[in-house]
């Protein structure tokens, strides 16, 4: 292939050297292609088209104004779930190696469409140093047992290197399922971090006369697992970054099972339980989301 290089040569040296085919020779062309060049008056570079047009069928083009009737309804959809929920209702019209094309064309749609990024501020983690933890509520997820509203806590442990996390249905944010969920969730592990963060929860940190030590219960726990404690500041959510943001994602993943399942009602808490695994299983991002609860 000529490069631009080897033309501005060309166009130098036809006028010092004696003869064309030596000013050719010396540009590293023949004197056909030179000749071409220097009638066309074009480097290689000003005479490339754009590629603007497709080299195989689009796979989704029958599909897709639905796809993006279901972006603009639940921005949150991820090209993952979409895609699974294609295979199901196409069976063999999909492979898993399609994926990919789905997601570059999801993202460029969101690039031109989509909701504004989120911004976020990078910060070092090392392996083995530091495992976040805290509650969030799951009540907006709207879940019922048997027709019945079923509120409650989750809590999520997390890894802050490598983002592995598990979790545990709780009721309340007390010592007994701090305690529980944190046991729960190192016996998972097989192994024990450096250091284990929460936020100021009354169950962990004493409020009245000396608010920078932990209570004696949750000193204790970490004594007994030979982990350092730490704690956020007051009104720092940022400072348990890693497992705040882990919160949202797996309420979105949750939420999203829970829209392509078509009901968000339950038989009972074991089959709950259950679907918590499955949308573990399905979204690589999350690994077994759910430790098994005794409460």
């Amino acid at each position: 292939m000529v490069t631009d290089q080897q033309v501005r040569r060309l166009f130098k040296l036809v006028h010092t050297e004696r003869s064309f085919g030596m000013a050719a020779a010396k540009s590293g062309m023949d004197e056909k292609t030179a000749r071409k060049y220097l009638k066309l008056g074009q480097l290689p570079s000003e005479m490339t088209k754009p590629h603007d047009w497709r080299t195989r069928t689009d796979p989704f083009e029958g599909v897709w104004p639905d796809i993006e009737s279901s972006l603009e309804l639940i921005p949150g959809l991820e090209a993952k779930t979409l895609f699974e929920h294609l295979q199901r209702t196409y069976p063999g019209r999909y492979s898993d190696g399609q994926l990919r094309t789905l997601q570059r064309r999801i993202k460029t749609w969101r690039s031109c469409h989509g909701p504004a990024k989120q911004i976020y501020f990078p910060q070092i983690h090392y392996p083995g140093e530091l495992c976040q933890s805290d509650f969030t509520s799951m009540n907006r997820l709207g879940i019922t047992i048997d027709g019945n509203r079923f509120d409650h806590l989750f809590y999520h442990f997390v890894l802050t290197y490598s983002n592995w996390e598990t979790g545990t249905i709780c009721f309340s944010e007390s010592f007994e399922s701090l305690s529980h969920g944190l046991q729960n969730a190192l016996w998972q592990l097989g192994g024990v971090p450096h250091m284990h963060r929460t936020d100021c929860l009354t169950t962990a940190v004493q409020k009245t006369d000396h608010p920078e030590t932990f209570t004696r219960r949750y000193q204790d726990l970490l004594d007994h697992y030979g982990l350092e404690g730490s704690k956020t500041n007051p009104s720092s959510p940022n400072e348990n970054g890693d497992v705040e943001q882990r919160h949202h994602r797996f309420k979105r993943a949750v939420d999203q099972a829970l829209l392509l399942r078509g009901s968000r009602d339950f038989v009972d808490r074991r089959q709950y339980q259950s679907f918590l695994r499955t949308v573990g299983d399905v979204h690589e991002s999350i690994n077994n989301l759910l430790s098994p609860s005794r409460n």
